[in-house]
């Protein structure tokens, strides 16, 4: 029988890549976003693979979200596998400079949005006793660097979910991951940076990882044998040693 994997930041980036490799693979899909004309773009793109199921809805807002998963057409209710992908970054500034509508923005998304799309799936898993969450984290939950601060600090959030539902799920079965990626090239720097040109020096001078990449490590996880679960990855681009030390080209 054909899985179903529910994958929120759906519309660029890990999520888009991800959508695409499931798809691929014969999973069908319940893509979430808050773009709806590129919800519709992908949906329509990956429909000749699989089932797809779009969902527009703001993973920040707590009502908005657990009404959008509450009304899932029958055939794709049941999640196999919950993406919790959504995420952001806003601002590189030293914690005094910081702005806090960036800091609200940054914990409202990466931590609250995680913890309100979990819960409006967990329980249909814990009734079937199966099901595996991988929630996509950041180097930056491993450490903190210079003016990272309430972005590292939501992402060090991420990794303590995760370990908490790995705890708290394990009687019923559920698999529970954690991907970790360092430098990948999407759109994240253009929304760090708020369209400034500094966005687009980020990845030059080196490879850094492309979504594809990620994509294909998020399934290799969710298809490992059933006694195994990979459950904290950290993904570096190889010119990356850790979150300040990358090797580049000039």
């Amino acid at each position: 029988m054909k899985k179903t994997a529910l994958i929120t930041g759906a519309t660029s980036g890990i999520g888009e890549a991800t959508a695409y490799e499931f798809a691929k693979q014969g999973i069908n899909l319940v893509l979430c976003g808050r773009r709806l004309e590129r919800l519709n773009s992908i949906q329509n793109a990956l429909e000749r693979l699989t089932d797809v199921h779009i969902l527009n809805f703001d993973v920040r807002n707590k009502e908005e979200t657990f009404k959008a998963i509450k009304g899932l057409p029958k055939p794709f209710y049941t999640i196999d596998i919950l993406i919790n992908n959504a995420g952001n970054a806003h601002g590189l500034d030293p914690i005094h400079e910081g702005s806090v509508d960036d800091w609200d923005t940054m914990m409202d998304i990466n931590v609250k949005g995680l913890l309100y799309v979990s819960k409006a799936v967990i329980p249909q898993m814990t009734d079937r006793k199966s099901g595996h969450i991988i929630n996509i984290g950041s180097s930056a939950g491993k450490e903190v660097y210079p003016k990272g601060n309430v972005y590292c600090a939501s992402k060090h959030a991420v990794l303590a979910i995760t370990e908490g539902m790995r705890i708290d799920l394990n009687p019923f079965g559920i698999k529970v991951s954690s991907i970790n990626p360092g430098l990948v090239e999407t759109e994240f720097s253009q929304v760090r940076f708020k369209g400034d040109a500094k966005a687009n020096t980020v990845y030059q001078g080196f490879k850094a990882l492309q979504a594809k990449d990620i994509a294909e490590i998020i399934y290799f996880t969710v298809t490992r044998p059933a006694h195994v679960n990979i459950a904290d990855l950290l993904v570096f681009p190889t010119a990356q040693a850790n979150s300040v030390t990358v090797k580049k080209e000039l």
